[in-house]
């Protein structure tokens, strides 16, 4: 007997910024028997990361925007129902892409097994690619310590907040950028950055410290402009993300007659290119996450319903912390 489930696809394609009405419910049949090579999941919690809203334009790392039926990019935990090849099996957790559905047959090289004793959401968040993006930034690309500033914009997001984070780890001081007195308060009072700057505030420019010995940018051009003059001789440059250019459509252009007067270090960073060390990551990060050294903010929506409604929220930088659909358990 075939199982009907829901499942959140487009209703339209989506050209520019996405709206609630692109979005529908329909039902799906799945086959009685999970066939050979795939896997039978339960999504528990879906992702909505700053790039969804890009890859439904087609615009995210040259992939294609999905048609409408089609199912929709953002990373889920769930749990194994039934499996049709080695190395997954009933009761597992994983983690990949599985759509926004309640229940979904899975190629299995979309998957891959995770602890829930470290969790469940977190494998989303800091144990996931936010997590992996933060760390490859600060320690792979950068070297940071005690005796350095560091800047993070986008502070309030899972990246931006966990990266700030690792530079304390390590002992340095962490100066946040974000908008909102909400956000500001949470990059401070829960991520534990020494400041955080409210981007919204008139002058906020003004405020960036001097003498920024690494700076990880997720946002583009109004923020380099204010923090390049503040850095120091040799400081370092990660370019993590572009929210502002993903919005406007816009081109980011470094000064380049400044950035050669800093001597500064400019690295951009691709998250897939540190894949394989996900596991180095995960082994340095769960001591930390257990004892509350490493820690993450969410926004939680809850029912397939609300997915919609969620996305448009990260996609206006409405959400505070990770942005999160919690779909089953």
């Amino acid at each position: 007997m075939r199982r009907r489930v829901r499942e959140v696809v487009l209703a339209r394609p989506v050209p520019d910024g996405a709206r609630v009405e692109d979005f529908e419910i329909v039902e799906r049949d799945l086959p009685p028997r999970t066939p050979a090579g795939m896997v039978h999941v339960r999504p528990l919690w879906l992702a909505l990361d700053p790039y969804v809203p890009q890859a439904l334009r087609g615009r995210h790392m040259g992939a294609p925007a999905p048609a409408p039926g089609e199912p929709l990019p953002g990373e889920c935990v769930g749990i194994v129902l039934s499996s049709g090849v080695p190395g997954f099996a009933a009761g597992d957790h994983v983690v990949g892409h599985a759509g926004w559905a309640e229940e979904a047959i899975v190629p299995a090289d979309r998957l891959r097994n995770v602890d829930p004793a470290l969790g469940t959401r977190e494998h989303l968040g800091i144990l996931g690619m936010p997590g992996l993006t933060a760390w490859a930034g600060m320690t792979q690309l950068a070297s940071v310590g005690p005796d350095d500033l560091v800047c993070v914009d986008a502070a309030a997001g899972s990246v931006g907040g966990t990266a700030g984070q690792i530079a304390k780890l390590y002992g340095a001081r962490v100066a946040g950028i974000a908008g909102g007195p909400e956000k500001t308060r949470l990059v401070t009072d829960v991520y534990g950055f020494d400041s955080c700057i409210d981007y919204r505030q008139g002058g906020w420019e003004t405020l960036i410290p001097a003498d920024i010995s690494l700076h990880f940018e997720n946002v583009g051009q109004r923020v380099l402009d204010a923090v390049i003059p503040r850095l120091r001789a040799y400081g370092q440059i990660i370019l993590c993300g572009l929210a502002q250019h993903y919005a406007d459509g816009s081109v980011a252009r470094l000064p380049l007659g400044l950035v050669m007067a800093k001597r500064a270090i400019v690295r951009g960073l691709i998250v897939y290119d540190f894949e394989e060390r996900r596991d180095e990551w995960i082994a340095f990060a769960a001591p930390h996450l257990k004892e509350g050294r490493l820690v993450e903010a969410h926004d939680v929506v809850v029912g397939l319903e609300s997915a919609a409604a969620q996305l448009v929220s990260v996609a206006g930088g409405r959400t505070i912390g990770r942005p999160l659909v919690r779909i089953a358990g």
